[in-house]
């Protein structure tokens, strides 16, 4: 199949996870959710045994991806505790904002090269950030002080910082450790499912109310479950379109979901100033599609 089309799937069922989650997230505790979530999408994974290669993995890449899974599932969870508590049209748009956060890092850590194309990006996603948050009558730095400020806008905060360090990692893994797209994705959603079940033991009986609850409202299930179908589809999409393309063109068509679930997002949950909302996701994407580019 063709990797434009592969990526554009990735998008829609990204964005259609998103909208969702902000849905079910109304009914369910972040962590009860994400535990759920990460379940099914193992079980839903177990079919990717079939074609995996015992002989191309080694025992420092399933560690290092553990390490990776620990970092993704606290990324996650933010999250998902930013979509329950932020408006979607709000929260979205600025978790885009990790190519530029990867960028600055690799610059400041691992010493790469911070490139034209990729400085224009990063001032793109500043701009973007600075229309997205600004209200009228602000002083000129109060946007960015109420982002750092805000306890909702710190989950944004602190999932930007752990997909930083992830996606870091992604590289390193697939591509220094050599491991196989189809063995990434199938231990990755394995140890999410156990990192999250290791949290609700620990939780006790303030998750057993989680379960009552489903066996109240079968609904609620049956939406957990499309949400984990599109949760696995967009990561599957993607991994299949990094087999045919260049990661930065897959990614690139991947962010068109941040633009569709702060639009229709926006609408469907009555959020308020979705003009300016859609001019920031734009430049913000601009400056992502920039940095990715290069």
């Amino acid at each position: 199949m063709n990797w434009f089309i592969l990526a554009f799937f990735s998008a829609l069922f990204s964005a259609a996870a998103a909208l969702s989650q902000k849905q079910v997230l109304k009914k369910l505790e972040a962590i009860d959710f994400s535990f759920l979530v990460s379940i099914i999408v193992f079980i839903i994974s177990i079919p990717l045994l079939a074609t995996i290669d015992p002989t191309k993995i080694s025992s420092v890449s399933l560690i290092a991806l553990f390490i990776k899974s620990l970092i993704g599932a606290g990324a996650f969870l933010c999250v998902m505790l930013a979509i329950k508590n932020l408006e979607i049209s709000g929260a979205l748009p600025l978790l885009a904002l990790t190519p530029g956060f990867v960028a600055v890092f690799a610059f400041l850590f691992i010493a790469e090269d911070l490139k034209q194309m990729e400085i224009i990006g990063i001032l793109l996603l500043i701009a973007g950030t600075y229309i997205l948050e600004v209200k009228s009558n602000q002083k000129l730095f109060e946007p960015y002080a109420i982002l750092i400020k805000s306890k909702f806008h710190r989950y944004v905060i602190g999932a930007l910082l752990l997909f930083t360090i992830s996606s870091i990692m992604d590289k390193v893994i697939l591509k220094d450790y050599k491991l196989p797209p189809d063995s990434f994705l199938f231990f990755q959603h394995l140890y999410l499912a156990l990192i999250f079940l290791a949290v609700i033991i620990f939780r006790g009986e303030k998750s057993k109310v989680v379960f009552n609850r489903l066996q109240e409202n079968k609904e609620l299930f049956a939406w957990i479950f499309i949400i984990a179908v599109l949760t696995f589809g967009y990561r599957w999409t993607q991994i299949e379109a990094v087999k045919i393309a260049p990661v930065a063109l897959v990614l690139s068509v991947k962010r068109i979901s941040v633009f569709f679930s702060t639009l229709i997002g926006g609408k469907i949950f009555k959020e308020s100033g979705l003009l300016k909302k859609a001019i920031a996701t734009a430049v913000i994407i601009a400056g992502t599609l920039l940095i990715l580019r290069e």
